[in-house]
């Protein structure tokens, strides 16, 4: 892969930038004040501030908000072969000092400098996602030589899928995608995280097909659950459930609203040997908590781990109602003395703002809460202190005491 010579220069306007100054990777639209020279969509770019000063290159995109995503700092760089191998090997070897790689997110975009890239690795198979289009163009390659960096450790890659199809590639002009990079393979993978087994389906699983960041977590939720009766929000294939089980809590029952997410939950219990006491409704949590409610149910752990309610900074206020409705809900369900384990997976709900929400649901309640642990997303998806987007999983893990 050759870079152009000649390359377009875009220079910003005079006080802007400041997040791509603060390290950051994302230029957007309003930030620039000229651009010079030609180029298409996706190509590199040279960028310099205001008076000229370099600030790197990054690949373009007239047709999104985020104009610029910044692949290096230095402005002699070439964005060749040999770079991308550099930025591959940097991010598989950090993930060997860091997380147990049988199954672990690989490539997690700005994070590891690779901007719109995320790569998960589930056993043998690998699931790639490409949401900027200069990435996009690179994804190839860049598979290709992860496969190569793998090879060398000895881990063969018998398929990859591609599930670039969330509806966020619209916003920079391009088609969703979903399908094999290379030959077809079974989708249906085995992985087992924390001692428990699961199905992974790469094809039809939500985003890449498993939800990676969330492996310490459930581990955490581990020593709570012996000999407990648990619920478990928003289930999707079982995973904090599972766990529960597997950690040998006496009964566990998992919610979630997709039928296809309850079927797949139920398979992942049968390959453990635990049907006999995880349980899994197709229900919808916000209706089925005050029934529980109504019904003088009582758990001695509850675990809430719902989609993000908000994408967008436009819609928080709704979300925050959200997240204070289950999080009230289920402090009612837990005994006195018992636990809750909350969370939020989106950014735009603050550490301070879902912080300040719980407070107010415990308030409202007459609840006490006794913090356990706070806890953020598995090593294998790194916050860049330079990347706000980088930081989006809020987990808590709270004993709930009744008012003395």
């Amino acid at each position: 892969m050759k870079e152009k010579n000649g390359l377009a220069v875009v220079t910003l306007k005079k006080g802007e930038g400041r997040t791509v100054k603060a390290g950051g990777a994302w230029i957007f639209d309003n930030e620039i004040d000229s651009i010079v020279g030609h180029f298409e969509n996706g190509d590199i770019v040279l960028v310099h501030d205001f008076d000229g000063y370099p600030m790197g290159r990054g690949f373009i995109n007239q047709n999104s908000k985020i104009r610029i995503r910044m692949m290096t700092r230095r402005q002699d760089q070439e964005i060749d072969e040999a770079f991308l191998r550099m930025r591959v090997e940097q991010a598989w070897e950090y993930r060997k000092k860091t997380v147990d790689t049988s199954s672990c997110r690989i490539i997690f975009g700005e994070a590891d400098f690779l901007p719109g890239l995320v790569v998960d690795k589930f056993s043998d198979v690998l699931s790639v996602q490409s949401l900027a289009l200069g990435m996009d163009r690179m994804k190839e390659d860049i598979i290709r030589i992860l496969k190569e960096v793998l090879f060398k450790d000895g881990i063969v890659i018998r398929g990859v899928y591609e599930r670039s199809d969330a509806k966020v590639r619209k916003q920079e002009g391009m088609e969703l995608v979903k399908g094999f990079i290379g030959p077809a393979f079974d989708t249906l993978v085995e992985i087992e995280e924390n001692g428990v087994k699961y199905q992974v389906d790469v094809k039809d699983g939500q985003k890449t097909g498993f939800f990676l960041d969330q492996k310490l977590n459930r581990l955490a939720i581990q020593p709570l659950c012996r000999g407990a009766r648990v619920l478990d929000c928003f289930t999707h294939t079982g995973s904090f459930a599972l766990n529960a089980g597997i950690a040998g809590a006496r009964e566990v029952l998992g919610v979630d609203a997709s039928e296809l997410g309850v079927r797949q939950a139920e398979e992942n219990a049968r390959l453990n040997g635990l049907s006999d006491r995880v349980k899994f409704v197709c229900d919808d949590v916000f209706e089925l908590l005050p029934k529980l409610e109504k019904a003088g149910e009582q758990f001695d752990v509850v675990i809430l781990d719902p989609p993000a309610f908000t994408k967008s900074r436009s819609s928080v206020k709704n979300a925050v109602k959200g997240y204070r409705e289950i999080n009230l809900r289920g402090m009612k369900l837990v005994k006195d003395g018992g636990f809750l384990a909350t969370c939020s997976c989106s950014h735009f709900m603050t550490y301070e703002l879902f912080t300040k929400t719980i407070r107010q649901a415990a308030k409202d309640v007459h609840r006490q809460l006794r913090q356990v642990e706070f806890r953020t997303q598995a090593p294998d998806h790194p916050i860049l202190w330079s990347a706000d987007e980088s930081y989006y999983l809020k987990f808590y893990i709270f004993q709930v005491c009744r008012d003395k």
